[in-house]
């Protein structure tokens, strides 16, 4: 199809976020020779806030060239269930009562780890909790093991090498965790009901390729850093948190549930995220500072890729369309590193009579290169807002999230084509 010039303003504007997405370190670095506006240059070296602050600049542009009307129309048209959920689900999940409760299964696992004790909780907190992705959600599992690691690792200020490698395979192993259900993982949701993958398909085509290389991934970076890791205090770095009352795990734990059982109804969502707070705000002897500002900046940022990536399937569908299976499986992983992979799977079911093959790769490209980016998917915003504040500068390369995020990334990609 011949683009509109507006379909390739939007392009544009992709390709610049992409290009502000992947100089933030670049801009941090630029605040401090400007101390007087050093506020507002910080503001632009977040990540969360690249998006949502060019799909400003779209819809400006969109309202000047087609008008007011025509622009409001394609936001409400646009679906922001996505952020919405993250937005709730992060809240809950990094709550005080939920985060002693997989703090203790983690801690459960690394007492049976025949290893020192910081190495065996950081070994645990990068398999189980992304496993558990699976039923509690990608960004459930991705605020709760970020969470854990930031309070029981990263707070003692880990070598910045270890920074990064840390961060790249924990986004790898929540995008691929996620798989072993029909639920969890966005760009599965997007297909399953579409291509009827049950349980039972998810498990006997994801979940046995899939867990063996989260527990490699994560073996492989507690090996490279034991050194560091024998070093880290051993003590529960979560405080008090085993004090928490047994029932207000449970109750928090079944908010977190309901959130995820209604996650496609944002009225029933968000109406049990509004009670979470009234119960959050009645008992805060039992709660840590809500992470209130953090998942606002997420969702932010996933609103503004829904905005702007809804512009760009004139160029998406095409490229899937043109290829063969194991074609799609390298461009689904390639692309999935500067679009949402949610967003490639649900281009792919759009396409008529697919092969079964060319279904499982298009999937399976879209996990495997989840971890590559922040914006690769949807749950990688959130780990980054909670872990960056503790990297050097408070800034996250994307440079080197990519260089630390590919070897888990090529480790996923061969088990899928091989195996």
């Amino acid at each position: 199809m011949t683009p509109t010039l507006f379909q390739l303003l939007a392009a544009a504007m992709f390709a610049l976020a992409l290009l502000h997405t992947f100089s933030v370190a670049f801009v941090a670095k630029i605040a401090h020779r400007f101390p007087h506006h050093a506020g507002l240059i910080h503001s632009l070296a977040e990540v969360e806030i690249v998006f949502a602050l060019w799909a400003a600049a779209l819809i400006s542009a969109f309202m000047a060239v087609e008008g007011p009307a025509a622009a409001i129309a394609y936001v409400e048209g646009r679906n922001f269930t996505e952020p919405l959920f993250v937005f709730a689900i992060m809240v809950v999940a990094a709550s005080r009562p939920v985060l002693a409760a997989m703090g203790n299964v983690t801690r459960v696992v690394a007492r049976v780890l025949p290893l020192p004790g910081a190495a065996a909780t950081y070994f645990a907190a990068l398999t189980v909790i992304p496993l558990l992705g699976s039923l509690i959600t990608e960004p459930g599992a991705m605020t709760l093991a970020a969470l854990l690691l930031r309070e029981s690792h990263f707070r003692y200020r880990l070598p910045v090498r270890m920074c990064y490698a840390t961060l790249g395979v924990l986004f790898v192993n929540v995008s691929v965790g996620g798989a072993l259900t029909p639920f969890a993982a966005p760009p599965v949701l997007m297909v399953a009901s579409i291509w009827s993958w049950d349980l039972n398909f998810m498990l006997n085509n994801f979940a046995v390729k899939v867990v063996p290389v989260v527990l490699i991934n994560a073996a492989v970076v507690t090996g490279m850093f034991m050194t560091t890791l024998r070093k880290l205090p051993t003590e529960d770095a979560s405080g008090d948190d085993h004090r928490v009352p047994v029932s207000q795990a449970l109750l928090h734990l079944g908010f977190l549930v309901a959130i995820v059982v209604f996650a496609h109804h944002p009225p029933m969502f968000l109406g049990v995220l509004l009670l979470f707070l009234l119960w959050a705000h009645a008992y805060p002897v039992h709660q840590n500072r809500l992470i209130l500002k953090e998942a606002l900046l997420v969702a932010c940022f996933l609103a503004g890729l829904v905005i702007i990536g809804g512009l760009q399937q004139w160029w998406l569908k095409p490229v899937l369309q043109a290829l063969n299976p194991q074609q799609v499986f390298v461009a689904a992983t390639m692309l999935t590193a500067i679009t949402d992979n949610a967003a490639v799977t649900y281009l792919a079911a759009q396409v008529p009579n697919l092969s079964d093959e060319f279904k499982y790769f298009v999937v399976a490209g879209a996990i495997t290169g989840g971890g590559l980016t922040v914006i690769a998917n949807a749950p990688n915003p959130a780990g980054m807002a909670i872990l960056k504040p503790l990297f050097p500068n408070q800034t996250v390369g994307a440079g080197g999230l990519f260089i630390a995020a590919l070897p888990p990334t090529l480790l996923m990609f061969f088990a899928f084509l091989l195996f």
